[in-house]
């Protein structure tokens, strides 16, 4: 059976957030059953985590003695198994793909730039930062919108692992979808039952952890 390797605690504001939610919403999106790894704290910095992550992070996907890191790659080889997630046709396979990609290159990096400012509210230069680090970001997020149209999702009415990850990605920073579309977009993408089972496993594991 895969598991997948998890924080068993985290704060509260990054609960519902931390990327082992994207490998188990493409396991649940895939119908493939899988069991959690929870970590403790410190835990992601022993040699033997790290011989598996080099960077301490989660997600890791473990299955038949190997594993795999980083969430999108994780998805991709989930997306394998899955019509769903990773269509049968080659070129809607290959914009699936590209879609992922463009979620964690041409996305994901701006909204992060005004997320972790958080954490330095009150320093100057993060004062400073926020402005232009937002106007960039809505830059970004306005392109998307434009790209998306009136369509359902990204490659039109079909969902696939592209979604999954542009939806996760879009969720880190909710002041940021100020457009109708994308939040639309969102609402339709977290609607998805597997969306709803992943995130409630991943809540409950925090739960549990209190």
């Amino acid at each position: 059976m895969i598991t997948i390797s998890a924080f068993r605690w985290v704060p509260p504001f990054a609960q519902g957030q931390v990327r082992d939610l994207r490998a188990r919403w493409a396991l649940e999106e895939a119908g493939v059953p899988y069991r959690t790894r929870l970590l403790e704290p410190g835990d992601q910095d022993k040699p033997e985590y790290r011989a598996l992550q080099p960077f301490g992070q989660v997600p890791i996907l473990e299955e038949d003695g190997q594993a795999i890191f980083e969430s999108g790659a994780i998805v991709l080889h989930i997306g394998e198994r899955s019509e769903t997630l990773l269509p049968k046709d080659p070129a809607a396979k290959a914009r699936a793909v590209q879609w992922l990609i463009a979620a964690l290159n041409s996305v994901e990096p701006h909204v992060m730039n005004v997320a972790v400012l958080m954490f330095y509210e009150g320093q100057e230069w993060a004062k400073l930062r926020r402005q232009s680090a937002t106007d960039f970001a809505l830059h970004r997020l306005g392109s998307l919108a434009k790209a998306l149209g009136d369509k359902p999702y990204l490659d039109g009415d079909r969902f696939t692992a592209g979604d999954l990850m542009m939806a996760t990605v879009l969720r880190i920073e909710p002041e940021l979808i100020v457009d109708e579309r994308l939040k639309a977009y969102v609402e339709r993408c977290t609607a998805r039952p597997a969306f709803q089972r992943a995130l409630a496993a991943q809540m409950g594991d925090f739960r549990d952890a209190a």
